[in-house]
């Protein structure tokens, strides 16, 4: 065997063992979703709420029960409409989803209604009926695209969570992309989420022309990659968002290169509205990324703050909070239940002071570069964050305290 040969042997070696010992890590501590997972449980009295999430899918659509949407791509969108209520059991930060069948309202998040919208117009009549809810002004819609190694399921379940989670106003929206749902599938779900960008930059297209006021995107994961890319692809089109509905754009533990991210973003130039970037240095699943991308930094570990605030980012550094995953990968999702608290602080700690600081430090949370945020809204006529005596956060500044983090 020639010494490429075995090089080549050894190098898929490597890959292979680390992919055994990792896919623990990747596939996270709670147990996935069942086979039937979306079933429809119609009857119900023991839930304490009920979300209704609207779905846009690059996924192709499954025709077995309780599936709806498989791993496998479409080249077209298509849409549903999904009701999923909460267990009475639920804890802040944690999917219920259903492991056993029939699933049980008690103990599970549970399906009880769901349907395919054929055309991007029965979408957005959906997506205006749900808006219609809320008073003018306050009509927000939060798109949400998930990660790597994702059921379509497990999107679902982990956007009704923070729904529930954040008590935040506004419609839920889910991108989803053909992830397998797979460990072994990572460069198969890469190539999904590339593939997907035109499908993304379409339903941001839609969810803008809906007649919300504000619409805001968090993307985890993987999620951010194709998020990012159709972003940019919006912002050099030429036919750009109108910034006055821009509300946050949340990249949560971003599975990209840092060197694409700066090169991505030298393009895209600083956004109207800082990024939020939350990142955490003990991030396992990015640890794992960054070893198959040839030991490449990962954003989502990134902690070279200043940099980033100079690119254009709000960092949210979530090294020292305790996850609830076990493997430090979905801290974004506790955010959700900490939101009023980390207002309240963030407030304080602006207490006196004519512009938000630019570091400050709560809950063990470290945010840095939140002063670009004011200078953002004041350039672009957006109203500004005001503390007033009492403490509390007013104006469209507070998202960026954690609310839209939280969104859903």
């Amino acid at each position: 065997m020639s010494r490429k040969s075995r090089r080549g042997s050894r190098s898929g070696f490597v890959w292979i063992v680390a992919l055994a010992l990792i896919a623990p890590v990747l596939a996270g501590c709670a147990a996935r979703p069942g086979p039937d997972a979306l079933s429809v449980i119609a009857d119900e009295d023991v839930s304490i709420s009920t979300h209704t999430l609207l779905v846009a899918s690059a996924r192709a659509r499954d025709p077995r029960p309780g599936v709806f949407y498989s791993g496998e791509r479409t080249p077209e969108l298509s849409f549903a409409k999904v009701q999923v209520s909460v267990p009475p059991t639920h804890k802040s930060g944690m999917v219920e989803a259903p492991t056993k069948s029939p699933p049980n309202p008690a103990t599970d998040m549970v399906v009880r209604e769901a349907v395919y919208r054929e055309t991007p117009k029965e979408f957005t009549a959906d997506l205006k009926s749900e808006l219609a809810k809320y008073p003018a002004g306050k009509r927000q819609a939060v798109i949400f695209v998930h990660g790597y190694n994702t059921l379509f399921s497990e999107a679902l379940y982990r956007l009704t969570q923070m729904a529930e989670d954040s008590k935040a106003t506004g419609v839920p929206v889910l991108f989803t992309w053909a992830s397998r749902g797979e460990v072994a599938d990572y460069v198969y779900d890469n190539n999904s989420a590339t593939a997907a960008r035109d499908r993304l930059e379409e339903t941001i297209r839609l969810v803008f022309d809906s007649g919300a006021d504000q619409v805001s995107i968090v993307a985890h994961s993987m999620g951010n990659w194709v998020t990012v890319e159709a972003l940019r692809q919006i912002q050099i089109s030429g036919k750009r968002l109108p910034v006055e509905k821009i509300g946050n754009i949340v990249l949560a533990a971003p599975d990209i290169d840092v060197d694409v991210f700066k090169s991505q973003l030298k393009r895209f130039g600083k956004p109207p509205k800082p990024f939020i970037v939350i990142v955490s240095s003990d991030d396992k699943a990015l640890a794992f990324s960054n070893f198959i991308a040839g030991d490449k930094p990962r954003l989502g570990a990134y902690t070279q703050d200043t940099e980033l605030v100079e690119l254009g980012a709000v960092v949210v550094d979530m090294s020292k909070v305790k996850s609830v995953d076990g493997y430090n990968h979905a801290k974004f999702a506790q955010l959700a239940e900490m939101a009023p608290e980390l207002r309240g602080l963030i407030a304080r700690a602006a207490q006196g002071q004519s512009a938000p600081p630019s570091n400050v430090e709560v809950a063990g949370i470290r945010f840095v570069g939140l002063d670009r945020v004011r200078a953002a809204q004041v350039t672009s006529g957006l109203s500004v964050v005001q503390v007033p005596a009492n403490g509390a956060v007013t104006g469209d500044a507070a998202v960026v305290t954690a609310n839209s983090v939280a969104q859903p």
